[in-house]
């Protein structure tokens, strides 16, 4: 059984400057308060090594990136241990409002056999961290949108 946690933002800055910042994996150690280091490339069928933080817990994921669309959605899957025991499926989307204006929406969608019990004990800090990392992006994103010209 699928398990979803979806959050959403407003981001006041163009889907560039959002891209950008989403995309500069190795500068998340600076702004990033959920996966909190990181590094790889967003490219399809790429690694990821990642750096979480959940509440007091720190853990290492290596995710491969399934689908690059550019200024648009970026995902990836990631498993715990083997794939089948607790598999997340991790996505981002960038959609346009207006110029200069995006709704950023975060999510993963859960499976495997422990998945309910797992989320059971960290669904809540996992949407908390979620949260936080948008509400960081979103920082980032409105304080350098007028002070930085994006070259994407």
């Amino acid at each position: 059984m699928q398990k979803t946690i979806e959050t959403q933002i407003i981001i006041n800055a163009g889907k560039e400057k959002v891209w950008a910042i989403l995309t500069d994996f190795d500068n998340y150690k600076n702004w990033n308060p959920f996966i909190i280091n990181s590094s790889g490339q967003a490219i399809a069928g790429g690694k990821l090594i990642n750096t979480m933080k959940n509440g007091n817990s720190r853990f290492i994921f290596k995710p491969t990136v399934l689908n690059v669309e550019k200024l648009k959605y970026l995902d990836w899957l990631g498993s715990l241990f083997v794939k089948g025991i607790f598999d997340g499926h991790h996505y981002f989307k960038i959609e346009e409002l207006n110029p200069g204006q995006v709704r950023f929406t975060q999510g993963e969608n859960f499976t495997g056999i422990l998945s309910g019990v797992i989320l059971k004990f960290t669904g809540s800090e996992t949407r908390n961290g979620f949260i936080r990392m948008n509400q960081a992006l979103k920082q980032l994103a409105e304080s350098t949108a007028t002070s930085q010209s994006c070259v994407c």
